[in-house]
């Protein structure tokens, strides 16, 4: 989206209270969320090596923040963009049972980001993964999942409401699951930005499922890598993909407004069919890939909450410079400024 100051927007809270309401939010989701998906902590790295295979691609295009080791020959590290892979790698090594997970404290640079009201260089978010059987691999269970994480969100924005009277609710009380290919048919029109915003108003919470796959248009509603997020199986439904974005109607930027993106990953099937579509086979050949086309990683569901995001929405916050603090713009910070939005 194009950066933009919401017209009559007023600060909820003065920046040291802010800075408050992020500490108690961030803490009361993460143990929420542990608590309800069965998660422990894992110390989560900030660089891996390059050449490994662990390090997300996202929709293939985006560059990593990479530097030389020098003890190591000047071998290249690479910082993460998230976590997907790594997160399986862990379940595995620690022998987490199904039903169980782990999840970490990210922190990642996104250095091709374009820079407005939602998109940081800086992200934070909690990753999570838990492991899963086989019989566990369906969209039912999916949608299970993330029945349990709105509920979290729900009694997040219930305390924050408890806490500061003068924010009040506004998500639905249910969650509405939509596929990416019933939104091409219902919006044919639109491009898959508007018909997110067309959903998300109406509804007000979506989760849109099948988000990588091709869609009857030939085209894809959003990229996602082939090697984590499973988007090519056939579901209960009819339509293609287990993964999905939960998306929000954030009523201060009236726009869709995505907190979480999530699916159950690939198995070694999905796994060569999808480096199949994307033409990039060779890949196979990397280490992360070849334990789980070998059979040494466990199934596993997983994804991304956004804590910056979080924080954003439910402080009925305008921009995400307001609960983090990174690098924008010169005339973004200046124009924040004019309307007393104030940059952390």
């Amino acid at each position: 989206m194009a950066f933009i100051i919401p017209k009559d927007y007023k600060q909820t809270l003065m920046p040291e209270t802010t800075e408050q309401a992020i500490q108690f939010l961030k803490s009361s989701f993460q143990e929420k969320l542990a608590r309800t998906l069965n998660l422990r902590r894992a110390t989560a790295p900030l660089f891996v090596l390059r050449g490994t295979g662990i390090n997300d691609d996202l929709n293939g295009v985006e560059r990593a923040v990479t530097f030389p080791i020098k003890c190591m020959g000047d071998r290249p590290a690479e910082v993460v963009h998230s976590l997907a892979k790594w997160k399986r790698m862990k379940l595995g090594a620690y022998r987490i049972p199904a039903g169980y997970g782990l999840y970490t404290d990210m922190n990642a640079i996104r250095s091709d980001e374009d820079l407005d009201n939602l998109h940081s260089l800086y992200v934070d978010q909690w990753d999570w993964e838990r492991t899963i059987k086989k019989e566990n691999q369906n969209l039912d269970y999916l949608k299970k999942t993330v029945r349990q994480i709105y509920k979290l969100l729900k009694e997040i924005e219930e305390s924050v409401y408890e806490h500061y009277p003068h924010i009040t609710p506004s998500l639905p009380d249910d969650i509405t699951f939509i596929h990416s290919e019933e939104l091409l048919l219902t919006y044919p029109e639109l491009t898959p930005r508007e018909r997110e915003n067309k959903a998300a108003q109406k509804f007000g919470a979506i989760f849109i499922i099948g988000i990588g796959g091709e869609l009857s248009n030939g085209e894809i509603h959003d990229g996602r890598a082939p090697d984590y997020d499973d988007w090519s199986t056939v579901n209960s439904d009819g339509f293609k993909g287990l993964n999905g974005d939960i998306i929000l109607w954030n009523e201060v930027l009236e726009c869709a407004f995505e907190i979480s993106s999530m699916g159950i990953r690939v198995d070694a099937e999905a796994l060569t069919r999808q480096l199949e579509i994307r033409g990039c086979t060779e890949r196979a050949e990397l280490e992360f890939h070849k334990a789980l086309l070998d059979g040494k990683l466990p199934l596993s569901i997983g994804g991304g909450i956004g804590q910056s995001r979080l924080c954003m929405f439910f402080l009925k916050k305008a921009h995400i410079g307001e609960v983090q603090a990174s690098v924008w713009p010169a005339e973004q910070v200046e124009k924040c400024k004019q309307h007393n939005i104030f940059i952390l």
